[in-house]
């Protein structure tokens, strides 16, 4: 986990203007990258103007999306992962996206509590954030601390989503590389990768390789995978027994990480992955303006409910004029 230095503007006790923060963000500190990721967080309207900035700074950073099931591991796997960078002298960043707290809305912070081995590595900035009931894996505010990571020269940036099964999908248009991690014994679970997930790995991985019917699930992945479907690009999923608590085989998943990387850039697939990314990032943040809109005009909006109720309107007319769209039918 990083280790948290003093930055010049950013002092303790005091409200900094996010404007003042982007420069100790590009230089790298700790203290204004985490404040900026809070502002993102907590969608300020102040800070819109310097998220921007650095996101004109970014470009660079290898996005790596760590999912699958619960259990799996990816938590110890992520510790594993940010220790092998780490000896190769990598600035590693982490965005744990943890489920909401039933009660305060914050995060469980037990990804931040399995990743304290991490503190000793040195160069590595982790940070939780909570789902706040975005379904699909990821807040609305990841790829916004994933811009000031990566304004900030962080590289690779590891997204660990919740892990919820088939709404995991969505971590495909936020990552340049997926690792989707399994445990040994899946059982029925192996019908949730046949349903989505299968689809969306660019890498798999499978967890505690020392146990009996890990092999059993490694051959159960490659004959799916020998079967065909996928994402159509010409790189072809490995299939990795690891384990992150030994840290057998790390090596080579981390290897394999960069091989996908190289393979995005030498075959030109990477630009039709930035696209993505941005058309997620664009349809998002509509979706969450039209939402934050009518919650602050709920008049509006409760006229309309009460007319969709009534059926003196449909679902369809309403929508069409919360948006000022003319109705042609």
């Amino acid at each position: 986990m990083t280790i948290v230095t003093h930055s010049r503007t950013a002092k303790r006790g005091t409200y900094t203007p996010s404007a003042a923060l982007v420069k100790d963000v590009l230089a790298g500190r700790s203290i204004a990258i985490a404040r900026m990721i809070s502002r993102a967080e907590e969608g300020y309207p102040e800070a819109a103007e310097a998220l921007a900035e650095l996101y004109r700074h970014g470009g660079k950073a290898h996005i790596v999306g760590i999912t699958g099931v619960p259990g799996a591991g990816k938590s110890t796997l992520v510790s594993a992962l940010i220790k092998a960078y780490a000896a190769e002298g990598r600035k590693v960043g982490v965005i744990a996206v943890d489920p909401s707290s039933p009660y305060s809305g914050g995060a469980i912070l037990g990804d931040r509590v399995r990743m304290s081995e991490t503190a000793a590595a040195g160069g590595a900035f982790v940070r939780s954030m909570a789902t706040r009931g975005h379904l699909g894996g990821l807040t609305r505010a990841t790829l916004q601390a994933v811009d000031v990571l990566d304004a900030a020269g962080y590289s690779p940036i590891i997204i660990e989503t919740v892990g919820v099964g088939q709404d995991e999908v969505e971590v495909v248009t936020a990552a340049h590389t997926v690792v989707v991690l399994s445990a040994p014994g899946l059982g029925d679970d192996i019908q949730a990768i046949k349903a989505g997930i299968l689809e969306i790995a660019d890498i798999h991985a499978v967890s505690k390789c020392d146990k009996p019917d890990a092999s059993a699930t490694v051959s159960a992945l490659q004959g799916m995978l020998s079967l065909g479907g996928g994402s159509g690009s010409h790189w072809t999923s490995p299939v990795l027994p690891i384990s992150a608590v030994s840290g057998e085989r790390i090596a080579e998943l981390k290897d394999a990480i960069g091989a996908h990387w190289a393979h995005l850039h030498d075959s030109g697939e990477l630009a039709a992955r930035q696209r993505a990314i941005c058309k997620t990032r664009i349809l998002g943040t509509a979706r969450h303006l039209f939402q934050q809109k009518f919650q602050q005009e709920s008049a509006t909006l409760e006229t309309h409910i009460r007319a969709v109720t009534e059926r003196r309107m449909d679902p369809s007319v309403a929508a069409r004029a919360l948006l000022g769209w003319e109705e042609t039918r």
